[in-house]
């Protein structure tokens, strides 16, 4: 049975997603220091060069060798900046499901770019590799991502309550843990029979192998 996902470049009409490379490692770290990245993510801040290294040379890479997930760097297709990133985590290679996670640069927001490469994972993982489901889990006061699962066509199936620690930046520009409901939403292969063209219906094309 197979328990990793190829090394693949998925494209889209305006995006690249492929693995991540050293020259990703400036932009990406300053990403992840961005203010919203910090409140509904569980990523160190301040995020440093170090920390960007670490992902870049050994954490993503890791995720799809171990068999856990796979980790994309999402580009634009013209300028190839880095604007944001998709990965799969969790993975259950018996039941065919796996958790998508998503970022996008600040500077790149109001583009369509997160429900754009979200729905070519989505695409790639349920045509190419034959999965069943896809779950995304959202911090509930988190509406931009709840935006993007909806977008996509994802159903709402419940709350989790209490499940997930986000962060807030207190007057004095601390940030402080706080606790938080999750919202939990599913896409399964049928579902995307009724995302419209709107929603960002992008042509797609994977090259495994990918050098």
């Amino acid at each position: 049975m197979t328990t990793t996902f190829p090394d693949v470049s998925i494209s889209t009409e305006r995006l690249v997603l492929r693995p991540f490379e050293e020259a990703d490692i400036p932009a990406y770290t300053e990403m992840m220091n961005d203010e919203m990245v910090t409140a509904w993510t569980p990523v160190p801040h301040p995020f440093t060069t170090a920390d960007a290294k670490e992902w870049v040379r050994r954490i993503a890479p890791a995720k799809r060798t171990e068999g856990r997930g796979i980790a994309l760097a999402v580009t634009e297709f013209l300028t190839q900046r880095l604007v944001g990133t998709v990965h799969l985590q969790n993975t259950n290679w018996r039941t065919l499901a796996t958790e998508a996670a998503y970022v996008t640069a600040p500077w790149a927001r109001g583009e369509g770019y997160a429900t754009e490469s979200v729905l070519a994972v989505a695409q790639w993982l349920f045509r190419d590799q034959k999965f069943e489901r896809l779950e995304l889990r959202t911090a509930a006061d988190n509406t931009a991502s709840q935006q993007v699962a909806q977008k996509i066509g994802c159903i709402s199936e419940g709350v989790l309550r209490n499940a997930w620690i986000a962060r807030t930046q207190m007057n004095d520009g601390r940030w402080a843990d706080i606790r938080t409901d999750l919202i939990v939403w599913s896409l399964l292969p049928e579902d995307l029979e009724g995302v419209s063209d709107q929603s960002a219906e992008p042509g797609y094309a994977s090259f495994t192998d990918w050098n």
